[in-house]
């Protein structure tokens, strides 16, 4: 009897393991044909989306400029003409492998739904039907919340460091062309970092089910949540307050909401305990 019931056990753990696989495979497959439709049109991610903020047309330096001009501060870098780099690529394969990595990159931002959707499939047949159901925003809120933090890493995160690290300079005998990967990659590191930064509420919102987290534990320590913001801040970020401070105040609003919704996900259990007959 015993024998029969570790086997079972087996089969069912086997069972969840071949379920996690094609789940594996979906989301892979997902990813690769919205990586080729980006291959398909990288010359147009190119050059109005990866090179964009390399321009000083970009919306952001121009709402910048303006509001420096507002304050009086004419002689800033916002309102410059161009940037004072070069891109070059210094490897045989470099722009091939730049046009690859960033069409898989650019798959993985457009699949997200598809691949939170394939992680949902996955654990949500482990909960109680109240719970699936009060819980079918989900996909929508996490991509929601996902796209709001890349485009604002986008709009935001990326243009700071470019104009960051653009104009900075020890000295005039040293003339700045940076690699295409080193480019890339802070366009990349920018949007998704701040992507999933942004996801911060559904994380809260599951270690608040799971008792990890209460709303008492977040107030008591939101002085080093704030410490911590600003260390994040200024990893995601080039090294000045003003940029540090700019990326900070959204993080900082989204704690605020975590609290909120893990204050609620405490009362809703509390209530549901309530109703339970000794």
């Amino acid at each position: 009897m015993a024998a029969k019931q570790t086997n079972e056990m087996e089969m069912s753990f086997l069972d969840h393991l071949e379920d996690l696989r094609w789940h594996l495979i979906r989301i892979t497959v997902s990813v690769l044909i919205c990586a080729t439709l980006a291959f398909i049109f990288s010359g147009f991610i190119f050059e109005h989306i990866i090179f964009a903020p390399k321009r000083m047309d970009f919306p952001t330096y121009r709402w910048l400029c303006q509001a420096s001009r507002l304050i009086g501060i004419n002689d800033t870098t916002f309102c410059a003409t161009e940037f004072p780099f070069k891109i070059q690529s210094r490897q045989m394969s470099g722009q091939f492998s730049a046009d690859i990595w960033t069409s898989i990159f650019a798959g993985f931002v457009l699949a997200f739904p598809y691949v939170i959707y394939q992680f949902w499939s996955f654990i949500s047949p482990g909960m109680r039907a109240g719970e699936r159901k009060h819980s079918r925003g989900f996909i929508f809120v996490t991509s929601m919340l996902f796209f709001i933090g890349v485009l604002f890493g986008y709009y935001i995160v990326t243009p700071l460091s470019i104009n960051f690290l653009a104009n900075y300079s020890v000295s005039s005998e040293i003339s700045n062309e940076f690699d295409i990967s080193s480019y890339i990659s802070t366009v990349r590191s920018s949007c998704l970092a701040s992507g999933f930064v942004f996801e911060l509420p559904i994380i809260i919102y599951f270690l608040t089910k799971i008792g990890l987290v209460t709303p008492q534990l977040m107030r008591k320590y939101r002085k080093f949540a704030l410490v911590i913001v600003l260390i994040l801040s200024a990893i995601i970020t080039p090294p000045d307050l003003a940029s540090q401070i700019i990326v900070a105040i959204p993080i900082l609003i989204l704690y605020q909401v975590s609290i909120f919704i893990s204050k609620v996900v405490v009362r809703n259990q509390n209530r549901k305990s309530s109703r339970v007959p000794n």
